[in-house]
């Protein structure tokens, strides 16, 4: 199937036909003809596999041909779970928007908050937002939700676990009218809170599983490297940087202080690397994203901020100098790489203090995972061995037991029946004392 095989307005191909995408995706091949058809979503796909145009593309299809419910009012809200996604999602709208009347506007938290208000007063037909700011402006009355003919959630599952409920539910209560259409992205559709909200926010939907979102793209070699200590994996992270080429390179870590760590070690063996971490406020995010994004850095370290729905065509290898915690966090870093089509090296380096992640992320893959030995840089961890489980008592009839048998009396002890003075001594329990003659 082919783009021109959607039913999509020329001015879209014609965009399309020039960011080089030739044949729609699984997600998209599946979601597109369905939102195109006015019906409500509920979609699963894993990392990388062309979501957001999934649902860029049917909205802007509607924009283009109908004609608005509202003049004042934004037609179509996109919402986020954090400001890179956002971001993100963003930067792929204006891509489509370029060369037509429609405007749109980025809402994120830690931004000017006036300055966002004057935005609304500017009437955009797109708004792409985080939605505890975008709650914030409805709270001010800052834009109305009543002409809106499109809401859109991606990662639905990562704003309910990041505690926007509260927010979701309020904004779906600001638009909750019969004419609106409403997509819901997941990285999951066995989330029962995703679930739950599902049934109050769509109506009759279509459900769409494109790809299991436990497995990696086919474009990913992924290895796993056994590690002693941090010295170790010091010396299997500079191994990796020599050993493979590639273009750019993202290293994951667990904590703020060791992007700053690593990424000083980085420059000190030559490389431009910077640092990442949600500590850090929103321009400097933003200046550091960019950057990466223009090929100023070679190596971004980063936490989990940068895990997910960042599109780096150029990033080539993914290293996990610490696992995640959360298996599925996994799947979101390594697939940072082996974007639209390209191939992809992710390399997690696994030792003493990340087994039981190890463990976590072989039981959300299905698969039994195997270790990478690096020629002179193999250690002495091996693992560690499962504690073997009790074996469960079997439940068949109780035994009875036998009863104690009561001991049986002693037989008295014989009397001693020796005489004394022609009496049995045995029968005279005493014998009184003669009293001594005066």
């Amino acid at each position: 199937m082919q783009f021109d095989d959607l039913g999509l307005d020329r001015r879209l191909l014609s965009l399309i036909a020039h960011r080089g995408f030739e044949k729609p995706t699984d997600i998209q091949r599946q979601a597109i003809p369905v939102v195109m058809a006015g019906k409500d979503l509920l979609a699963s796909s894993k990392t990388g596999s062309g979501k957001t145009l999934a649902f860029l593309l049917p909205a802007m299809q509607r924009v283009l041909r109908t004609k608005a419910l509202s003049r004042r009012d934004p037609r179509v809200l996109v919402l986020a779970p954090t400001r890179e996604l956002a971001k993100q999602v963003y930067g792929q709208l204006r891509m489509l928007t370029s060369g037509t009347p429609h405007k749109a506007a980025l809402v994120l938290g830690g931004e000017n908050f006036n300055e966002q208000a004057k935005v609304f007063r500017q009437s955009p037909t797109f708004v792409v937002a985080t939605p505890g700011r975008l709650a914030d402006h409805l709270k001010q009355h800052h834009l109305s939700l009543a002409g809106l003919e499109m809401l859109i959630l991606d990662e639905a599952d990562r704003m309910l676990d990041l505690g926007f409920k509260a927010q979701l539910d309020a904004i779906n209560e600001q638009a909750n009218h019969r004419l609106r259409q409403t997509l819901m992205f997941s990285a999951t559709l066995d989330h029962q809170q995703v679930t739950d909200m599902a049934a109050g926010l769509l109506k009759s939907p279509k459900r769409i599983a494109a790809g299991e979102t436990h497995t990696l793209h086919s474009d990913i070699e992924q290895h796993f490297v056994l590690s002693d200590h941090l010295d170790h994996k010091h010396a299997l992270l500079d191994h990796l940087m020599e050993a493979n080429t590639h273009k750019q390179v993202m290293v994951f870590t667990a904590t703020r202080a060791d992007t700053e760590r690593l990424a000083e070690r980085f420059n000190q063996a030559g490389y431009k690397a910077i640092a990442l971490s949600g500590e850090l406020n929103q321009s400097s995010r933003n200046r550091i994203m960019d950057e990466f994004e223009r090929g100023i850095h070679d190596v971004l370290v980063t936490t989990d901020v940068a895990s997910r729905g960042l599109d780096l065509l150029n990033v080539s290898m993914v290293i996990n100098f610490d696992l995640p915690k959360h298996a599925e966090e996994y799947i979101h870093r390594v697939g940072r790489t082996g974007r639209a089509g390209h191939q992809g090296l992710a390399y997690s380096l696994v030792g003493p203090k990340d087994w039981r992640s190890f463990k976590n992320i072989e039981a959300f893959l299905r698969l039994s995972l195997s270790f990478t030995a690096i020629e002179g840089l193999t250690g002495k961890f091996k693992g560690f061995k499962e504690k073997k489980s009790a074996k469960p008592q079997s439940k068949g009839p109780a035994k009875r037991k036998k009863p104690t048998q009561k001991a049986k009396p002693k037989a008295p002890k014989k009397r001693d029946k020796s005489f004394y003075n022609n009496v049995p001594a045995g029968d005279t329990p005493m014998m009184r004392k003669k009293p001594k003659p005066e």
